[in-house]
């Protein structure tokens, strides 16, 4: 058994001697205290902004920072004790005992599955959420990504407003359950990612702006809110421990960074750089995997000396969406002008948008990305943006009819060389969607509900009218559940065997080398694709709506299913 213990700049840390050490940074402040249980004790400073002090105190006593006469919540709580708005609650991470022994995930085994705790099952919860490791670990999952877990408000939300960064959701269960769940899944093999969001704070329960102002830039805003000041080695600090915190004091696998291309860093030093860099630098006794979604498609992030393995590829399922809907509209316009010459691309390259011109939009994105990893593209059907952001939730089997074609793209998906993630319950055809909800009450709910519903007006494939993001029925309904049906188990089963075929064939060869050498030839519909490893070739057939279709010599997978115009064949051959 061990113990972890991260100790943190910002907030209130354990100390031996039975006291608790408070610092927080607050350079428009005249007078800090902090207040244990009514029990107030003034804070020195401020020392470069800084206000340091200690305390007697025992751990589950709540606490508050009284800041120029008012209270505020610690902005680096490990623990709340009333919701965002109310006081911390002082929590000794040594308290916990760990397993240990763990040696982590190589990034070459990634099979990663996207999780949101509070729709994963009908509890809800990170303890029900653990019941389910077993059924991930017997589909092939390596890693487990949880989308956010700090605290925001209300007790229902996607994690993308959380405002208290260092605590875990009370409704999902708290510290000590989202440690039971790293543990729990540790002892069956199975690593575990999580989401964080340094681009922006949520709107509800953020009381930064009122005693920090500095913490900001008022000249600058995000799509979300008012840009964070990364030129401030304080505010660098936050953030930058913030995931060394959860690194260390929960044991995860890596961090994957929301939104990467909205962070306003004005700085000459890198603030990704800084955090990568910092991460990169420790011992950490097991592989440390830090990932992005950045829709800039930058190469630099992912290059050999760059301190992050991967980034989520919008543009495979962008392609793969165009091909099997026919959908046009916004993003997806230039991507449904030639799908098959994308799939093309993001099968040779990685990225399909490098920088070129796409027609019909005018705006280059993206650097050539042909020479990275190919581990370093993070390929999926589905996930809670694509999904969650259309009004109705629908997944890519609620759009297509078509099951040979969802097999054909599923089977793509996960048997190329990129590293593939799996959407919860898309394993097994769920009936439920993902639908944007929320916790709000007020003002804030009727701009949030006003909002969501004008989003989509313009959108012809967004009909019907828009779910209420704050009705409770809204989380409901997105409840994922198991496979129930016979349709449902069988596609279960043949992820099952996907995966099965990949840890087989496929992840001794990324072993050798995860930058294969990729040829990929087309004629019309009909694809040969072939990454040519150190010893031996992958090599994959498949027809993507199109006529004729012949199997390569002694495939060890085929799917090409009778009258179909989608079929899949794949075989490893010595080079």
């Amino acid at each position: 058994m061990s113990t972890h213990h991260f100790p943190k700049r910002w907030g209130a840390e354990p100390q031996e001697d039975g006291r608790w050490r408070f610092a927080i940074w607050a350079p428009d402040a005249a007078e800090v205290a902090v207040e244990i249980e009514r029990a107030i004790t003034p804070l020195a400073g401020p020392d470069d902004g800084w206000f340091v002090g200690s305390a007697v105190a025992e751990a589950g006593c709540t606490y508050s920072f009284r800041i120029d006469g008012a209270t505020y919540p610690d902005p680096a709580a490990r623990a709340q004790a009333r919701g965002v708005h109310g006081p911390s609650r002082l929590v000794d991470p040594r308290a916990f005992s760990w397993s240990g022994g763990w040696q982590g995930v190589p990034w070459h085994q990634a099979v990663i599955y996207e999780l949101h705790v509070g729709t994963f099952t009908p509890e809800g919860t990170l303890a029900a959420a653990q019941r389910e490791l077993a059924r991930l670990k017997g589909l092939g999952i390596t890693l487990i990504e949880l989308m956010p877990l700090a605290q925001f408000d209300g007790a229902r939300g996607w994690g993308y407003d959380g405002v208290l960064l260092y605590a875990p959701h009370e409704s999902y269960g708290g510290a000590d359950a989202l440690k039971q769940f790293v543990d729990a899944a540790h002892k069956l093999g199975i690593g575990v990612l999580l989401d964080v969001v340094y681009n922006h704070f949520g709107p509800s329960g953020n009381y930064l702006p009122a005693w920090c102002p500095s913490f900001f830039h008022a000249s600058v805003r995000s799509p979300w809110g008012q840009g964070i000041a990364f030129d401030e080695p304080a505010v660098r600090s936050f953030f930058v421990d913030n995931a060394l915190y959860w690194l260390e004091e929960y044991q995860l696998d890596g961090l994957r960074l929301d939104a990467v291309h909205a962070i306003a860093d004005q700085t000459t030093e890198d603030f990704l750089d800084e955090l990568g860099q910092a991460v990169r630098a420790r011992d950490w006794g097991r592989p440390i995997h830090l990932v992005t979604e950045d829709e800039r498609n930058l190469a630099d992030y992912l290059q050999t000396h760059a301190p992050f393995d991967a980034s989520w590829n919008d543009d495979w399922h962008h392609a793969i969406h165009c091909l099997l809907t026919g959908e046009a509209e916004s993003y997806y316009a230039t991507f449904a002008v030639d799908p098959l010459a994308d799939i093309e691309t993001a099968l040779r390259d990685g990225y399909v948008e490098q920088g070129q011109s796409r027609p019909p939009h005018d705006q280059p994105r993206g650097e050539p990305s042909s020479a990275l990893p190919r581990t370093a593209f993070i390929n999926f059907l589905g996930n809670h943006d694509q999904v969650g952001n259309r009004a109705q939730g629908e997944r890519l089997h609620h759009l297509t009819e078509d099951m040979s074609a969802l097999r054909v793209v599923t089977a793509l998906t996960l048997l190329t060389p990129f590293t593939p993630m799996l959407f919860m319950g898309d394993e097994f055809l769920t009936h439920a969607p993902f639908l944007f909800f929320t916790d709000f009450s007020g003002d804030l709910a009727e701009a949030v509900r006003v909002g969501r519903a004008r989003e989509f007006e313009t959108f012809s494939a967004f009909s019907g009218a828009v779910p209420d993001p704050n009705a409770p029925e809204t989380a409901a309904r997105s409840v994922v559940g198991r496979a129930e049906t016979e349709p449902q188990r069988a596609h279960e089963a043949f992820v099952r065997d996907l995966l099965a075929l990949r840890a087989f064939h496929i992840v001794p060869l990324l072993a050798e080398t995860q930058r294969p050498v990729a040829i990929v030839q087309r004629d019309g519909a009909v694809f040969d694709a072939t990454w040519q490893f150190e010893t031996v070739a992958l090599h994959l057939r498949f027809v993507l709506g199109g006529e004729g279709f012949s199997l390569p010599v002694d495939p060890f997978f085929v799917e090409a299913p009778a009258g179909s115009r989608f079929a899949f064949a794949a075989a490893v051959r010595k080079a």
